[in-house]
């Protein structure tokens, strides 16, 4: 599950705060097939190179997908060419300030309800080997452990002791009403990347305050 950086989720959500753009955008991810520029242009009433300029943006703040398709019924010079089509991304961007993961967490507590149901098992064992086994998918390959927390929300900071504290929960609201289901699903997830990225589980540890728990040194 591939988390596009949360500064950039910011900046692709800010960029629909125009009404010209959150028009097009909008034109776009209602088609279902990619749209020209002078299709676009022609379908919002507004200039060619104002449409341009906006879809451009659009690409470059991740929320449109650039295709090159030849126009279908144009013939003369040039009509083979092809011709720059937009289409909306494959997935959603969402962000929130502080960073927040609602979906992981909504992903894990439905894979740990079909693991119930097919599996038998108690709901607390299962969203326990969810999480870790989600944990350990999506930090495999990271650069490092840090790197990887940093990646899904977590903002660690070093402790002064060789590990992080990890002062931001991605599932904060959640932990809020259900601490005792949260904080079980997330240390498993945790524990979980921690082996993915090649260390021991065990340097995940409880603790009070910031997040449930702590990275300890050591690999």
């Amino acid at each position: 599950m591939y988390r596009i950086p949360w500064a950039d989720r910011i900046a692709a959500v800010a960029s629909l705060t125009d009404a010209k753009r959150l028009q097009l955008f909008e034109l776009v991810a209602a088609s279902p097939r990619p749209l020209g520029r002078d299709e676009v242009a022609e379908t919002a009433g507004m200039a060619r190179s104002t449409v341009s300029f906006h879809l451009d943006r659009l690409v470059q703040d991740g929320l449109l997908a650039v295709e090159f398709h030849k126009p279908a019924g144009r013939t003369g010079p040039g009509s083979g060419r092809p011709a720059k089509m937009y289409r909306p991304v494959g997935s959603e961007v969402g962000a929130s300030v502080p960073d927040r993961n609602y979906d992981l967490a909504g992903e894990l507590m439905a894979g740990a309800i079909e693991a119930t149901e097919a599996e038998g098992l108690a709901v607390g064992e299962s969203l326990r080997a969810v999480a870790f086994r989600k944990g350990r998918e999506l930090a495999e390959g990271s650069a490092g452990l840090e790197e990887f927390l940093a990646e899904t929300g977590y903002q660690p900071e070093p402790d002064g002791d060789g590990g992080y504290l990890l002062p931001n929960c991605p599932f904060h609201r959640l932990s809020r009403s259900h601490a005792a289901v949260v904080c079980d699903m997330n240390g498993a997830f945790l524990r979980g990347a921690a082996v993915g990225c090649g260390g021991a589980e065990d340097r995940v540890v409880p603790v009070a305050g910031h997040c449930c728990a702590r990275i300890t040194g050591g690999s």
